[in-house]
C-alpha cells in the first residue's frame, strides 16, 4: 500500500536536493581535472597581461601608433598563423578522439610519426585556407596589404607555421595522456606565449626579466622581424637565423615528446580509454 501511494505521489518540482547532487557531480568533476582549474584563471591572466603591455607600451609611445596601423594589422594576420598551425595539429587529432577512433588508427598499420607526418601537412593546408581571405580582405578595409612584405613574409609564415606545430604537438600529447579532459589545452597552449612574443609591441617594452623569456621563442624574433621590414625596410638575418635555430630544437623536442606520450598511451592501455 505504501508502495502505491508513493507511485502517485505528487512529483516534486523543484528540488534543492537535485540541484545538489548535480553541482557536487560538477565538482567532482572540476577537482579531478586540473586543466579545467586552470582554465577559470588563465583567460582573465592572459588578457590583463596581453593589454596591460599593449596599454603601457601605447601610453609611452604615443607617436609611434599614429603611423602603426599597417604594423598593427600585418601583426594581427601573422598571428594568426601561429594560431591556427596549432589548430591545425591538435585539432584534427583531438576529433579523432571525440570519435573514439584512435585505437581503430593504431591496431592499423599506420605508425605514429606517420601520424605525425599527417597532422603537420594538413595543419599546413588549413592555416592557408583560414588566413588567405583574412589576408586579401585586409586591402579594401584598412588599405593594408600584407603581401608588401615581400620575401620577408615567407619566413615570417613558416618560422610561426613551425612553432605552432611545436605547440600543438605537445598539446596533443597532453590530452593524449590525460584524456579529453585536457582538451582545453589546445587552445590555452598558444595563447601562453602572446603576452611574451612581442606581437603589437617591441620586446623591450616587457619588464628586464621577462625579456629573455621572450628572446627564447621564435614568435618573438619574428615579429620584431617583421616590425624591422615595415619600419626600416631591413631584413634582419639575426632574427631569421634565431628563429629557425629555436624551431629546429623544438619542433625536434616536441616531436619525441608526442612519440613519448604515445608509447605511454599504448602501455597503459589509455588508447582505449579516451574520456575525461
Amino acid at each position: 500500500m505504501r508502495a502505491a501511494r508513493d507511485i502517485h505521489a505528487p512529483a516534486v518540482l523543484f528540488s534543492w536536493q537535485r540541484i545538489g547532487a548535480m553541482i557536487l557531480r560538477n565538482l567532482y568533476v572540476l577537482r579531478r581535472s586540473w586543466p579545467r582549474i586552470l582554465e577559470l584563471a588563465y583567460w582573465p591572466m592572459m588578457q590583463m597581461l596581453l593589454w596591460g603591455f599593449i596599454t603601457t607600451f601605447f601610453v609611452q609611445h604615443s607617436s609611434w601608433v599614429a603611423q602603426a596601423a599597417g604594423v598593427l594589422i600585418s601583426a594581427v594576420l601573422l598571428w594568426d598563423v601561429l594560431f591556427r598551425a596549432n589548430l591545425g595539429v591538435s585539432l584534427p587529432f583531438t576529433e579523432e578522439m571525440w570519435a573514439r577512433n584512435l585505437g581503430q588508427l593504431f591496431v592499423s598499420p599506420l605508425r605514429v610519426h606517420e601520424m605525425v607526418a599527417s597532422l603537420l601537412i594538413m595543419s599546413f593546408i588549413r592555416t592557408l585556407i583560414s588566413v588567405t581571405p583574412a589576408a586579401l580582405l585586409a586591402l579594401p578595409l584598412y588599405d593594408v596589404w600584407v603581401f608588401k612584405l615581400g620575401p620577408p613574409l615567407i619566413t615570417f609564415f613558416a618560422n610561426l607555421l613551425v612553432m605552432g606545430w611545436s605547440v600543438g604537438l605537445v598539446a596533443s600529447a597532453l590530452v593524449l595522456r590525460y584524456g579529453l579532459g585536457a582538451e582545453s589545452l589546445c587552445w590555452l597552449g598558444i595563447f601562453l606565449f602572446a603576452p611574451l612574443s612581442g606581437i603589437y609591441y617591441p620586446i623591450d617594452s616587457l619588464p628586464g626579466w621577462l625579456q629573455p623569456l621572450a628572446w627564447a621563442l621564435p614568435s618573438a624574433h619574428v615579429f620584431e622581424g617583421m616590425r624591422s621590414v615595415l619600419f626600416d625596410g631591413v631584413f634582419r638575418v639575426d632574427l631569421f637565423l634565431g628563429a629557425v635555430a629555436l624551431n629546429v630544437l623544438y619542433l625536434a623536442l616536441a616531436c619525441a615528446f608526442f612519440l613519448y606520450m604515445a608509447h605511454v598511451a599504448r602501455q597503459r592501455g589509455l588508447l582505449m580509454q579516451q574520456g575525461e
